[in-house]
């Protein structure tokens, strides 16, 4: 018998990580390419950077608790090199190209935990 494809219980904080990052890479975007001005409203962008880290976080909680078990750790650890990108974001500028390209390198790792999020197979 092959076995039971389905998501993982915590597939919701992937895709939540994914949907905060999405945000944030669009907003800076447009105020990148100046279509929006957030001069009034900085903070904006760094609320979202803020939610896009603990929703990363509370993701990859999901290797101690996530079912199915094998499917959740795979996930997590996926999603696990995003860190360091997320992590330097602060301490490298937001001018220049630097800040851009650091931050889109966590895009293959939080893209990754969601289809492993999603695509498990239930192992008995």
């Amino acid at each position: 018998m092959a076995p039971r494809r389905r998501r993982t219980d915590a597939a919701p904080l992937f895709a939540t990580a994914a949907v905060a990052y999405g945000a944030n890479v669009a907003l800076g975007t447009a105020v990148a390419t100046r279509l929006i001005d957030t001069s009034n409203f900085r903070w904006l962008h760094h609320a979202i950077y803020i939610a896009t880290c603990v929703s990363s976080a509370a993701a990859f909680s999901a290797i101690i608790w996530g079912r199915p078990k094998h499917a959740s750790r795979r996930a997590a650890l996926a999603l696990a090199p995003a860190a360091a990108p997320l992590a330097a974001i602060p301490y490298l500028g937001t001018h220049g190209r630097r800040h851009p390209l650091v931050a889109l390198a966590a895009a293959p790792f939080i893209v990754a935990g969601l289809i492993c999020s999603r695509l498990s197979t239930d192992r008995k």
